[in-house]
C-alpha cells in the first residue's frame, strides 16, 4: 500500500482559498497603498500619450546633466535612434555622487549578506570612494574610454563597484552571469575584444566554492586581447597569478587615489555590452548606451515600485550578471539613492526560509523576484515564510517570465498578505528597461498579465502575417515607436540588428519575439517565445547554442533541442541526441554529456532530460 501523507487543516484550507480566489478577474490597488502611491491619477497614460516624447524628457530632467539635451529624439536614421544626443552626463555621478553632494553619503546602499552570515553595510559614500579609487585602477592599466572591460563575479559589493567605475571613466563593461561557464566567459570577452577582465579567486554556492580564477586561467589561455586579469579575494581559494597580466584587486586599491572626477559623456556614449542568446549559436551583444538607458531605468524604478527611498528598503533577488541586475540592482536603485538588499547565495540554502529571514532582518518593502523562484518557494511550503515577520513588505514585482495565475495568488496571499500590489514586469535585455507593468497606485492587476504600458510606450499585438492588429487571440508582441532605453545596436554587428528585431514591420517597429495576447481591457498576456529560444527559471537560452555544445562532445553525432513545459522553471530543455557509429546509450553518458553542456555553457543550460 503507498504511503499517505495528511496534508495540515491549515494547507488545506490555503488551497481551498487560493481555488476561490481564482474566480476573480481583478485586484484594484489597496485602499491604503492608492492613498500614498506616488502617482494615483489614470490620467498620467493619457498626459505621456499626448506629448510621448515631452514626457520622456521630463523623466531624462530627474537625471544630472553636465549639459541639459535640447533635442529629444533623433530619428533621421532608423532604426538607429538616438535619444538626448546633444546632452552630457555621467552614469556613475548620477549613481553616487549627486546623492553624496546632497547630503545623503551615510545612507546605506546596499545591506550585503554573505552565503556564510557575514554582513558589509555599503554606505553611498563608501561606494563613491571605492568606485573612484576603482576607476583609478583601471585608468592605470591604460584603460581608455571606449576599451570593453569584461567583469565576471558572483553577487559581492565589487561588482557593483565595477561597474560604476567603469561607467566613471566611459569604458563600456561587459558582465558575464557568474552561472556562466568559462568557456562562455572566453567567448565573451573574444567577441567584445575586452582589454581587461575583473574576476574572483572562487566563487560560493551553497556551500561549495568553485575555483573561478583557475578556470578562468585555462580558458584565456592565448587570448591575446585581454591585456588584464584583476582578482578580488574572496574565499582564499588557491589560485596562479601571471606576472604582467594578473593583479590582485586589494593591492591596486591600496595604492590607488580615492579620488577620480567623472568623465563629462555623450548621452549615446555606450554604457556596455550584455550578451543574450539568440536563435543561432552565437549570442548577441546587446548594445546600450548611457542618457537614454538611465532616463528609463530610473523612471520605471520610481513609478512601478512606488519608491521612497527616505522609507523603504528594496530587494531584487536577481543576479547582477542578467539585465534584470544592471537595471534593478544597479542602475536604476542607485540612480534614485535607493537602499537596496544583495545577497550572494542561492534561496534555499542555508535554509529554505533564508530569503524571508533577510526580509525580516533589513525590513524589505519593496521584493522583486521572477517566478520559477516563487513556485520552489510554494513547493517548500507556507511554514518557511510564515516564520518571518512581513509586516513591512508593502509591493512585490515579477520578472523574467509570465508567472500562473496560482502562483500569482499564493505570492500575493502568502507572501504578501493580501496588502501588497504585485507589478508583473515584461521587458528584455533589449529593452533596457521594464515596458508592461501595472503602475500599482493606478492599475487593476489580473493574475498573469502584465496589464498595460508604461506611459510613453506603445505596445500592440499583432497577426504575424500582414501586421495588423489582432483584437481577440494570439498575435506577435511589437512596440510601435522609439523609447529611450533600447537597444542602439548589437556589437558590432548592425545588420543583424536589423534583420533580427527591424525587418519583418519595417524599421518603426520593434518585433520582440515574444508572442502574445491583449484582452477587451486592453491588459497584456505574454505567452512566450516564437523563435528558438528557451526561457529557463527566467533566463533566455538558445537552442542552437546547446546543440552546438552537445554535439561537441566526442560520442555524439547530431543533436537537436526544444523547449518543454516544467512546473519548475517555466521551461526545460529536453535533448535529442544521435551517437556516434553504433555506441550504446546509457544514464552514465546521459549524465556526461549534461555535465559537458554545463562546462561549455553554464549549470542552467543543462538539458532536463536526453
Amino acid at each position: 500500500m503507498a504511503d499517505t501523507v495528511e496534508t495540515p487543516a491549515g494547507e488545506e484550507s490555503l488551497e481551498a482559498k487560493l481555488e476561490s480566489m481564482l474566480d476573480i478577474e481583478k485586484f484594484d490597488p489597496p485602499e491604503d497603498f492608492r492613498k500614498h502611491a506616488l502617482l494615483d491619477d489614470p490620467s498620467i497614460y493619457e498626459e505621456a500619450e499626448s506629448d510621448w516624447k515631452g514626457w520622456w524628457l521630463k523623466q531624462a530632467k530627474e537625471l544630472h546633466w553636465f549639459k541639459e539635451p535640447s533635442e529629444v529624439l533623433d530619428d533621421s536614421n532608423p532604426p538607429f535612434y538616438k535619444w538626448f544626443a546633444d546632452g552630457k552626463l555621467n552614469a556613475s555621478y548620477n549613481c553616487l555622487d549627486r546623492h553624496v553632494e546632497a547630503g545623503n553619503g551615510d545612507r546605506v546602499a546596499y545591506h550585503w549578506h554573505g552565503e556564510e552570515g557575514e554582513e558589509r553595510e555599503i554606505t553611498y559614500a563608501d561606494l563613491h570612494r571605492e568606485v573612484q579609487k576603482f576607476a583609478n585602477v583601471l585608468k592605470d592599466l591604460g584603460i581608455e574610454q571606449g576599451d570593453v572591460v569584461g567583469i565576471y563575479l558572483p553577487m559581492v559589493p565589487e561588482v557593483v563597484v565595477a561597474m560604476l567605475a567603469c561607467a566613471r571613466i566611459g569604458a563600456p563593461h561587459n558582465v558575464v552571469f557568474g552561472g556562466f561557464s568559462a568557456d562562455s566567459v572566453r567567448e565573451r570577452m573574444e567577441f567584445s575584444e575586452a582589454k581587461a577582465l575583473v574576476t574572483i579567486d572562487g566563487a560560493r554556492r551553497k556551500g561549495k566554492t568553485a575555483p573561478i580564477k583557475q578556470q578562468v586561467d585555462k580558458a584565456m589561455s592565448g587570448l591575446d586581447t585581454l591585456e588584464h586579469i584583476v582578482v578580488v579575494k574572496h574565499t582564499d581559494e588557491e589560485c596562479e597569478m601571471k606576472e604582467g597580466r594578473d593583479h590582485w584587486y586589494h593591492e591596486l586599491m591600496d595604492k590607488a587615489d580615492d579620488e577620480c572626477p567623472a568623465e563629462e559623456l555623450g548621452a549615446e556614449h555606450p554604457l556596455y555590452v550584455l550578451y543574450t542568446s539568440g536563435s543561432t549559436a552565437k549570442p548577441k551583444g546587446v548594445l546600450h548606451t548611457t542618457g537614454g538607458y538611465l532616463t528609463g531605468v530610473s523612471a520605471t524604478h520610481r513609478y512601478i515600485f512606488d519608491l521612497k527611498p527616505e522609507e523603504d528598503v528594496y530587494w531584487c533577488a536577481a543576479d547582477v550578471g542578467w539585465v534584470t541586475g544592471h537595471s534593478y540592482i544597479v542602475y536604476g536603485p542607485l540612480c534614485n539613492g535607493t537602499t537596496s538588499v544583495m545577497w550572494e547565495g542561492a534561496p534555499d540554502y542555508p535554509h529554505k526560509g533564508i530569503w524571508w529571514e533577510l526580509c525580516e532582518r533589513y525590513g524589505v518593502s519593496l521584493f522583486y523576484t521572477a517566478p520559477t523562484a516563487i513556485r520552489a518557494c510554494i513547493k517548500w511550503g507556507v511554514e518557511h515564510v510564515e516564520k518571518a515577520n512581513l509586516d513591512k513588505l508593502r509591493l512585490l514585482g515579477t520578472v523574467g517570465e509570465p508567472i500562473n495565475p496560482k502562483a500569482w495568488l499564493w505570492y500575493y496571499k502568502v507572501v504578501g498578505g493580501e496588502r501588497c500590489p504585485i507589478v508583473d514586469t515584461w521587458w528584455q535585455t533589449e529593452t533596457g528597461a521594464i515596458m508592461i507593468s501595472p503602475l500599482p497606485g493606478i492599475v487593476a492587476t489580473k493574475p498573469g498579465s502584465a496589464t498595460r504600458p508604461f506611459p510613453g510606450v506603445e505596445a500592440d499585438v499583432v497577426d504575424e502575417r500582414d501586421g495588423e492588429p489582432v483584437e481577440d487571440g494570439q498575435g506577435l508582441l511589437i512596440i510601435k515607436r522609439p523609447w529611450p532605453s533600447m537597444l542602439r545596436t548589437l556589437y558590432k554587428e548592425d545588420d543583424r540588428f536589423v534583420e533580427t528585431y527591424f525587418d519583418k514591420f519595417g524599421k518603426e517597429t520593434y518585433l520582440v519575439g515574444d508572442a502574445a495576447r491583449k484582452d477587451k481591457d486592453g491588459y497584456f498576456w505574454i505567452i512566450g517565445r516564437i523563435d528558438d529560444v528557451v526561457n529557463v527559471s527566467g533566463h533566455r537560452m538558445s537552442t542552437a547554442e546547446v546543440e552546438s555544445a552537445i554535439v561537441s562532445h566526442k560520442k555524439v553525432a547530431e543533436a537537436a533541442v526544444i523547449g518543454q513545459s516544467d512546473e519548475d522553471t517555466g521551461q526545460a530543455i529536453c535533448a535529442f541526441v544521435i551517437l556516434e557509429g553504433d555506441r550504446e546509450g546509457s544514464d552514465e553518458l546521459v549524465q556526461e554529456i549534461r555535465e559537458h553542456v554545463a562546462k561549455k555553457i553554464g549549470k542552467l543550460a543543462r538539458p532536463k532530460r536526453i
